[in-house]
């Protein structure tokens, strides 16, 4: 395979694989980071020890002071210039996603333009950091608020998204003011490298100090420098729930804020007024993109009984001619999963399945030979279960769908919601009614409801999460800037006199 894309994005590679310019730990112990897509050693990132992580934290808070006095619309600028450092290594930085992590090569390239956009709107949004201005009930007295930086902020991304969740979160910190040090997953470390080193030339061009950013990789256990560090006021993390319920947990006896965007078990209802060429498209994209690898996968079609035969037979169809294999090839539709772990998970999940009585109507399995030899390629698979089977209530991080029937909308939305998790869900009908039934409080419970389009895919410009089990945060647009600043509120007394709230009179 040509990987010319590492070195344009200064990733030396010798002949072991290993990427010598990653290799900077003085613990002397390293990530090693293999291709599901060919098995692959991409290279050799350096663990954080706990030495290096205090050094850095000293940095880092050392950057804020200067950084948090820099004019916001300045420090929007530098976001800009990190947006145009972006578009310039769209590419390579896209090839290298899709290498890492496995996802097509088009997603590749697609998270790296969310990237671009958040930068986009966080130089807009560096303007528009608004307070409010609030009626005093005293004589010359002007109250209002406004927002000042929290300090280091700890982002922990998922590998599913190795570049763009963190991306999410950084450039809204940064115009807020904020530093931030960033904790990439394990799985896809080499990801947060480039990364970084393509804003260092952007920081070093401004004369701004390389504190402002900072990465950290490892385990769960560097992980766990930041959530028990009282210097970091606000961790975001994306990953399972299990992991957010710990983070959630730790970072809350030290009275901090989490950010947490945690699973998904996304459905689709499916009415019998849908353009089924719309639901073909929406189930098909939401249930195999990025492998099942996604948190607003589509895990559960739920479809009225009145067209479910022709939504079955159309999936059997469309399943029939995808082309699993290399995701860097355009021709292909399906990559592989992360690795021989999630391939495990798959495995199981399905063979749970069976036992609880599910009926595959597309089967599933791991493929072998040509191509397929790092042992991540699996069949997308769609089952008819019941919402009650404890498999479909878990969130398995794969391609798989469940197919199941429904009578009454109202019976739909039950089975929609009936889940622990709360993050992405969708309507498919002509029918105004279902719709604004399917957006109204007594519809959907999950924190993006859509209509006429699938579970997954999101723009930049709302806010991204969920409820319930998937933690209730919001990333990426909207007034989710909010979260990485502190509120002040502010009374100025311009009068001779101080008269006290609420009338209280206290007179020497």
């Amino acid at each position: 395979m040509d990987k010319s894309f590492l070195k344009k994005l200064g990733l030396k590679i010798n002949n072991h694989g290993t990427s010598t310019g990653l290799e900077t730990s003085t613990s002397g112990k390293y990530i090693s980071s293999f291709s599901p897509v060919d098995g692959e050693l991409i290279g050799k990132v350096s663990k954080t020890s706990r030495k290096e992580y205090d050094a850095m934290m000293e940095t880092a808070q050392s950057a804020f002071q200067e950084w948090r006095m820099i004019p916001a619309p300045q420090r929007g600028e530098i976001v800009r210039q990190y947006g145009e450092a972006l578009r310039k290594y769209k590419d390579p930085l896209g090839r290298l996603v899709s290498y890492e992590m496995g996802k097509s090569l088009q997603e590749g390239w697609g998270e790296v333009q969310e990237m671009i956009d958040i930068c986009d709107f966080a130089v807009g949004l560096s303007r528009q950091l608004y307070g409010l201005t609030i009626q005093s009930e005293r004589p010359r007295h002007r109250m209002f608020e406004q927002w000042h930086p929290l300090g280091v902020v700890g982002v922990i991304s998922a590998f599913n998204f190795p570049v763009a969740v963190w991306s999410w979160n950084a450039m809204l910190a940064m115009v807020c003011g904020d530093v931030v040090v960033w904790k990439a997953s394990e799985k896809a470390p080499v990801c947060s490298v480039a990364c970084q080193n393509i804003f260092k030339d952007v920081l070093k061009a401004n004369n701004v100090p390389e504190g402002v950013v900072n990465i950290i990789n490892g385990d769960y256990k560097v992980g766990e420098f930041m959530t028990k560090d009282t210097r970091v006021p606000l961790v975001s993390a994306t990953g399972s729930t299990r992991m957010g319920k710990i983070v959630g947990a730790t970072v809350a006896q030290r009275l901090g804020r989490s950010l947490l965007e945690l699973g998904g078990n996304n459905a689709i209802i499916v009415t019998p007024d849908a353009d089924m060429q719309l639901v073909l498209t929406g189930a098909v994209f939401g249930a195999v993109g990025t492998c099942g690898q996604r948190c607003t996968t589509t895990r559960r079609l739920i479809v009225h009984e009145s067209v479910y035969d022709t939504v079955k037979q159309n999936l059997v169809s469309a399943y029939g001619q995808l082309r699993i294999g290399d995701p860097l090839d355009q021709n292909n539709h399906v990559g592989p999963l992360i690795d021989t772990d999630a391939v495990a998970m798959y495995q199981d999940a399905i063979a749970k399945a069976k036992e609880e009585g599910a009926n595959f109507i597309v089967e599933g399995g791991v493929l072998e030979g040509e191509g397929y030899e790092s042992g991540c390629y699996v069949k997308p698979c769609i089952a008819e279960a019941s919402n009650e089977y404890q498999i479909v209530q878990h969130e398995t991080f794969a391609p798989i769908l469940y197919l199941m029937k429904y009578n009454d909308l109202n019976e739909a939305i039950a089975m929609q919601n009936a889940v622990p998790q709360g993050l992405s869900s969708a309507i498919m009908t002509n029918n105004m009614r279902e719709a604004e039934r399917f957006l109204s409080p007594e519809g959907s419970d999950c924190g993006i409801a859509n209509v006429n389009i699938g579970t997954s895919g999101a723009e930049i410009g709302g806010a991204f999460g969920g409820e319930k089990e998937t933690g209730g945060g919001r990333e990426s647009g909207s007034d989710s800037w909010k979260i990485y600043m502190r509120r002040q509120t502010n009374t100025v007394n311009y009068s001779t006199e101080i008269p006290l709230a609420q009338g209280i009179k206290f007179d020497f």
